[in-house]
């Protein structure tokens, strides 16, 4: 199934690439999509290539019902975003895989971070839903795509809220597991 996601952020691409790197803005966009235990490894810097590694344990209740009888009582996804150096004005393109550790369901595809005007940009994902799942695989991609548009759409509002003016940052530990800058297993 083909999931297509964009969304307009107000500021430039520039900034915004030096956001998606920041593992304080990793962890605040894992938080907003309601993750209980966050890892966050963050290697690069813009404006060359940096690769985003994360893994988050989410509760039952954002569990597809079509997904609850495989993962159990939550699921732990790890999603890996390789972004490729920036352009001239800051855009930038890059590869995405989700991957529900333990279910037989995938999310891959390509990023873009593209200027949108001045002081705005547009962050898009666009790839393809898998499930290994004979006769239930069309339910269960469908509810996948749903999860994950929402979980897209939390990090949207989050980094909104992150590029805001007077923003004021809201420390919290990452869950259980390493720190910022320790890689996920």
């Amino acid at each position: 199934m083909r999931l297509h996601v964009t969304h307009e952020l107000p500021a430039d691409a520039a900034d915004v690439g030096r956001m998606l790197a920041d593992p304080a803005y990793v962890d605040a966009k894992m938080r907003a999509s309601g993750a209980e235990e966050r890892q966050v490894h963050v290697t690069g810097t813009p404006p060359g290539a940096f690769t985003v590694t994360t893994r988050r344990a989410l509760p039952t209740q954002q569990i597809p019902a079509n997904l609850a009888g495989v993962v159990g009582a939550r699921i732990e996804v790890r999603q890996v975003e390789a972004w490729e150096a920036a352009d001239a004005d800051g855009g930038r393109t890059g590869t995405v895989v989700v991957e529900i550790v333990g279910a037989p369901v995938r999310v891959t595809g390509r990023t873009a971070l593209t200027v949108a005007g001045a002081g705005a940009s547009t962050l898009t994902y666009e790839g393809d839903v898998r499930a290994a799942l004979p006769l239930f695989a069309a339910p269960v991609e469908e509810a996948t795509a749903q999860a994950v548009r929402a979980a897209l759409d939390a990090e949207a509002a989050a980094a909104r809220s992150w590029l805001s003016p007077g923003r004021v940052e809201q420390a919290e530990p990452l869950g259980d597991g390493p720190a910022a800058g320790a890689p996920p297993a």
